[in-house]
């Protein structure tokens, strides 16, 4: 519970109401009373006096927004008018926000938070289904955080990425000279995860014969650790998590049906960031604040850069939602992020293999802003890249310390420059 103070409601009368929607209760509290020692508190500037570093300081004021983010003896404090409201309200959400609780802005996205936090109070096994970069590993940990584990060990396994022949030895642990390499006994991650939460992410890419020991595993509370001839008893809450229709699998034979119903005891369905736009500004509300530090001064979205955010359909969801963000912290020229700053592929899987990109020198002495060098310096240094690649994006990124999918992004901003 968010306590707030009359004159902070006053500043703006639609906080409350906002904050509630995006799951943060809110109550009237005097500023004077003495607050219970970790309760937050959003206060009026002029409060200031009897406001502590927990708190957070708000004003309604035309002109550019401002947060300063809390430092030792001294709360934070936000101003914004009323252009910049509804980011504003975002931001204090997330201020206030439960660190292992997912950001949000919708009310129904809320109360499937509240249905998750419900669900995390039993030890059934829950499986978390979406689109890749929905936020199926974050849902997790919300629930083991929220779960009468929390305090014990909460480890993700992502099921696609451990290779075919180890999986059974690092899931269930091995014994010494089990297998060629094996110079010690390893527990595996069944028993990492002792007491506390599994999550078995991209579990349709399990193999068949593992899916088998699988089931026992979870069906019986024991592991049979590689090379040896006596189980062992776990204690393990399980979260499957996939990105893929398991009824279908099962359907198709790719995935066990005994599996399928043991892992399905509590499916959450995670709807794709397009289907849920007023989290949008919540969730670049929390990432801005991620990857912005204390220290530096806050960069608000503009009412334009939001709406072209909005507008987008997040082929990437929340993954490509973060690393449009980072590139519009990084490239801004101003003190705030435009819609221009947002470097957005609208095709991104339609986009062709690309020829390494002709960059046009500039004329001797003419002049250059900043942001074309910049942007020219990017060119060559990419076009030297897919050269000595031969063109091929992936090595190319490689040789440059960046991700494919930035590369892609980098060189559609290229086009757009020339084009223009």
């Amino acid at each position: 519970m968010i306590g707030i103070s009359e004159k902070a409601q006053g500043s703006h009368p639609t906080l409350t109401a906002w904050l509630k929607g995006a799951g943060v209760e809110v109550a009237r509290v005097d500023p004077a009373a003495a607050p219970a020692r970790d309760a937050v508190r959003i206060l009026h500037v002029t409060e200031r006096e009897l406001a502590r570093q927990h708190d957070i300081l708000i004003d309604f004021a035309d002109g550019a927004p401002m947060l300063r983010r809390a430092t030792i003896g001294r709360p934070t404090q936000l101003v914004f008018g009323f252009e910049d409201m509804a980011f504003g309200h975002a931001l204090i959400a997330e201020l206030v926000r439960r660190p292992a609780m997912p950001a949000c802005g919708e009310p129904e996205s809320a109360a499937f938070l509240n249905l998750a936090a419900r669900v995390a109070r039993h030890d059934a096994t829950v499986l978390v289904l979406g689109e890749t970069g929905t936020g199926k590993e974050g849902l997790a940990r919300f629930i083991h955080a929220t779960s009468n584990r929390a305090d014990k060990p909460f480890v993700a396994v992502n099921c696609a990425a451990l290779p075919e022949t180890m999986l059974e030895a690092m899931l269930f642990g091995h014994q010494k000279g089990a297998f060629t390499g094996a110079s010690g006994a390893g527990e595996g991650l069944f028993r990492a995860a002792e007491g506390g939460t599994l999550l078995l992410d991209e579990i349709a890419e399990l193999p068949l014969a593992l899916q088998a020991k699988l089931l026992r595993a979870i069906q019986e509370r024991e592991v049979l650790p590689v090379g040896a001839t006596a189980p062992i008893a776990v204690d393990v809450r399980i979260i499957a998590a996939a990105n893929r229709d398991l009824a279908a699998e099962v359907e198709a034979g790719r995935f066990r049906a005994d599996l399928y119903w043991r892992v399905n005891v509590m499916p959450l369905n995670l709807k794709a960031l397009r289907d849920r736009r007023q989290d949008i500004r919540a969730i670049t509300a929390a990432l801005l604040l991620r990857h912005t530090p204390a220290a530096d001064s806050f960069a608000w979205p503009t009412a334009n850069a939001l709406d072209r955010l909005m507008a987008h359909g997040w082929a990437g969801n929340v993954r490509e939602l973060e690393n449009v963000l980072q590139r519009a912290l990084m490239l801004r020229d101003g003190d705030r992020i435009e819609a221009a700053d947002l470097m957005i592929d609208t095709a991104l899987s339609q986009a062709p293999r690309l020829a390494p990109v002709e960059v046009i020198a500039p004329a001797v002495n003419a002049p250059v802003s900043l942001a074309d060098a910049r942007r020219d310096a990017n060119a060559r240094a990419i076009e030297e890249a897919l050269a000595a690649t031969g063109g091929h994006r992936q090595r190319a990124a490689e040789r440059l310390g960046i991700s494919e999918r930035t590369l892609r992004y980098r060189l559609a901003d290229i086009r757009e420059a020339r084009a223009a």
